[in-house]
C-alpha cells in the first residue's frame, strides 16, 4: 500500500497460482493496471502471460518474485538485459543448502538481475558466498499490517484470560497458525510432556486449524495433558489475537517459524524455533539469542524443553523482553522501514 502511495509504480498481479495462493485486493491500489494469467507448464514450472507485452508499454524497470519455477521471469531477466532495462527481483534469496543444479540457479538468477530484495541478510551472506556481486544485494525485510497491530498494541493491557481458561499460574506457550505437519507441533506436547516430569507445569494454546490438529489432540490424550492445551481454533480477530500473544510466555514454533515471529513480537512475545538455518524462513532473523526469544537444536525434543525450561527459569524481566520484542519490529520488521530501504535504493541506483 505504501508502494502505491510513495513510489511512481504500476502493479500487475498474477491470478491464482497453482497452489491456490489467494490474489491480492487489486481495488485497494490506485495504479493497479492488470492481470496476468498464470499458466501451468508441467510440475512445478509455469508460465505469466502478458508479462513480455509489459516491455512494449515502455516501463524501463520492474520489480517481480524471484520465483524459480516460473519460466517468464527467465525469459524477462535475458531479454530486458538485451534491451537495457532493468529487472529487480524481490525474493528469499537462498536457504544455503543448495548444491549442484540448484546452487548454479540460483547464481545465475542473480547475475542476470539488476539487483535483488532480500528479506533477511542471512540469504545474503549465503549469496555472496556463492560469488554474488554484493553490491545487487539490498536487503529490506518483511511486514505485517504493522499499523493496526501498532494501534493495537497501545491499548492491550494484562488480562486473565489463560489463569481464567486453566485455573493455574502455569507458564503460557502459545502457537498461531496452520496446524501442520511441517510445523512440527508435536514437538511442543513431548517437551510439555518431559517439563511436567520436572514439575514445571506449561499451559499450551494452539491458535489455528488444519490437518494436524486430531493427531495433536491424541498426544494430549495419551499424555494426560488435556487440562493444561487449548484448541482455541482459527481466529481472525486481530483484537483477540493480539490479547492471546501479549498475554502468552513464549510463542514456540519448532518447524520453520516465518512470519509467526513478527506476529508474536509485535505484541511483545518472544519466540523459540530451531537452529537448522537452510531450513528456516527469512523472519527467524527477528530472533536474538537471550533477547527477543531462542533456538534450539533441530528436532531434538530434548533441547527444545530444555530451552523452554532456561527461558522460563533465568529470571528474565518480561517487560524488558517484551520492549526489545517491540523495537526488533519497530526498528526492522514494518512497512514504513521498507519503503524508506526501497526509496534509498532506488535512487542510489
Amino acid at each position: 500500500m505504501l508502494m502505491d502511495k510513495e513510489l511512481p509504480c504500476d502493479f500487475y498481479f498474477g491470478d491464482s497460482r497453482p497452489g491456490g495462493i489467494k490474489s491480492f485486493e487489486t481495488s485497494l491500489l490506485t495504479n493497479f493496471k492488470g492481470t496476468l494469467h498464470n499458466r501451468k507448464i508441467i510440475g512445478p514450472l509455469f508460465w505469466q502471460s502478458g508479462v513480455l507485452g509489459l516491455l512494449k508499454k515502455g516501463y524501463t524497470d520492474f520489480i517481480t518474485p524471484g520465483e524459480t519455477y516460473c519460466l517468464s521471469t527467465w525469459v524477462l531477466l535475458l531479454i530486458a538485459r538485451l534491451r537495457h532495462r532493468r529487472v529487480f527481483l524481490w525474493t528469499h534469496g537462498a536457504y544455503g543448502d543448495e548444491k549442484g543444479l540448484k546452487k548454479w540457479i540460483t547464481k545465475m538468477r542473480v547475475k542476470l538481475a539488476s539487483g535483488v530484495f532480500l528479506y533477511g541478510d542471512y540469504a545474503k551472506r549465503i549469496l555472496i558466498s556463492y560469488g554474488a556481486n554484493k553490491e545487487k544485494l539490498h536487503t529490506i525485510f518483511n511486514s505485517l499490517d504493522y499499523d493496526t497491530q501498532k494501534q493495537m498494541r497501545e491499548g492491550i493491557k494484562p488480562i486473565k484470560i489463560y489463569s481464567d481458561k486453566f485455573r493455574n499460574n502455569n507458564a503460557n506457550i502459545i502457537f498461531i497458525g496452520r496446524l501442520t505437519k511441517v510445523k512440527k507441533l508435536n514437538m511442543i506436547l513431548e517437551a510439555m510432556s518431559l517439563l511436567k516430569k520436572d514439575r514445571i507445569g506449561l499451559n499450551v494454546i494452539f491458535v489455528g486449524d488444519g490437518a494436524e490438529k486430531e493427531h495433536l489432540k491424541k498426544i494430549v490424550l495419551a499424555n494426560g495433558l488435556e487440562n493444561n492445551v487449548w484448541f482455541y481454533g482459527v481466529c481472525y480477530d486481530e483484537q483477540k489475537i493480539s490479547e492471546l500473544i501479549y498475554n502468552a510466555d513464549i510463542c514456540v514454533s519448532p518447524g520453520n517459524v516465518g512470519l509467526t515471529a513478527m506476529h508474536a513480537m509485535v505484541f511483545g512475545t518472544p519466540v523459540i524455533s530451531h537452529n537448522n538455518f537452510s531450513k528456516q524462513m527469512p523472519e527467524f532473523e527477528a530472533i536474538e539469542e537471550g533477547i527477543t526469544g531462542s533456538f534450539f537444536k533441530e528436532d531434538d525434543v530434548v533441547s527444545l524443553s530444555q530451552t523452554i525450561k532456561c527461558w522460563l527459569l533465568e529470571n528474565r524481566n518480561r517487560e524488558k523482553t517484551r520492549l526489545a520484542c517491540y523495537k526488533m519490529i519497530d526498528d526492522k520488521y514494518n512497512p514504513h522501514n521498507q519503503i524508506e530501504l526501497l526509496k534509498k535504493i532506488i535512487r542510489n541506483i
